[in-house]
């Protein structure tokens, strides 16, 4: 595509650009992910995503095979259509979001892969901060939506989140713990059915905060690698608890991939002869209130 600085006749976005896709992948896996999702990554002359989800795209045949792709990261379907393929790590967020940027100004169009849903703690915030600071109003962006870890592993065990709900993340590196103590003991009080991600920080420390405000036997369940079977880091996996037991159960909190579910008051216990699911009712307990 030409490059120069042409504009549409109605003026905004340059004729000549791409889109910065910022793309939600929920867990990875090809049955939790949207067919736009797909679509956008597949037909994106840029994909820019980590290495674990690089690997996901290509099992699923998303992206070429690694031995099909060259040294500098450009594959060739069979079609002629050339993708350049760029790691992502944490590290180069700020780098790679400047690099999306000139790519859409050359015309191409630039899939940014983030797990879950790139708004749930992902990918998003950054690329408008970035656009901002660049001046990178040109840029178009369109965020494509994930299944993010609070929806697949709230279907992993039942229907907990079918009242209020909200989500807290405990990592401290962009929130003091102060500010995220203030959150769940506000969570707690209200009692909205809490979430917690990035669990392998102060998952303990958290529980204990709600617990001096909600009882000992609200239901909590521990859930891990929601969506990705065998392919996570450390497995898909749920285990249902109490609020009062919870922080005994470390050993089923594996990591990045762990996330907690907090029943409210209200929030029970639905069994049959294999699972035990959590529901937390819309509002009436009887089906005749529905």
């Amino acid at each position: 595509m030409s490059t120069e600085n042409a504009s549409s006749d109605t003026g905004g976005t340059p004729d000549d650009h791409g889109t910065l896709y910022v793309v939600g992948i929920g867990p990875g896996l090809p049955d939790h992910m949207t067919a736009k999702a797909k679509q956008v990554i597949e037909s994106s002359e840029v994909v820019i995503a980590s290495s674990l989800y690089q690997e996901f795209l290509r099992d699923d045949g998303t992206l070429l095979p690694e031995e099909e792709t060259d040294e500098d990261g450009i594959a060739v379907r069979d079609d002629g259509f050339e993708q350049e393929i760029v790691r992502s790590t944490m590290g180069r967020q700020i780098e790679l979001a400047r690099a999306a940027f000139d790519y859409v100004r050359e015309g191409k169009d630039v899939a940014h892969v983030s797990g879950g849903d790139p708004s749930v703690y992902g990918k998003s915030d950054l690329i408008f901060k970035m656009a901002e600071e660049e001046d990178a109003t040109d840029v178009p962006i369109e965020i494509v939506p994930g299944i993010t870890a609070a929806l697949g592993g709230s279907a992993n065990v039942g229907a907990p989140l079918c009242n209020d709900f909200c989500t807290i993340s405990l990592s401290d590196k962009w929130r003091g713990w102060d500010e995220i103590e203030e959150k769940l003991r506000a969570a707690a009080i209200s009692d909205f059915v809490i979430v917690l991600y990035n669990c392998w920080r102060n998952y303990e420390q958290a529980v204990e905060i709600v617990r001096e405000e909600r009882t000992d036997d609200a239901f909590v369940a521990i859930v891990n690698d929601a969506g990705r079977e065998d392919a996570g880091r450390n497995g898909e996996s749920e285990f249902v608890t109490t609020l009062g037991e919870a922080a005994d159960h470390d050993d089923k909190v594996s990591g990045m991939g762990t996330s907690l579910i907090i029943g409210n008051h209200e929030t029970e216990t639905w069994r049959n002869d294999d699972r035990t699911y959590l529901v937390t009712p819309r509002g009436g307990r009887d089906v005749d209130d529905f």
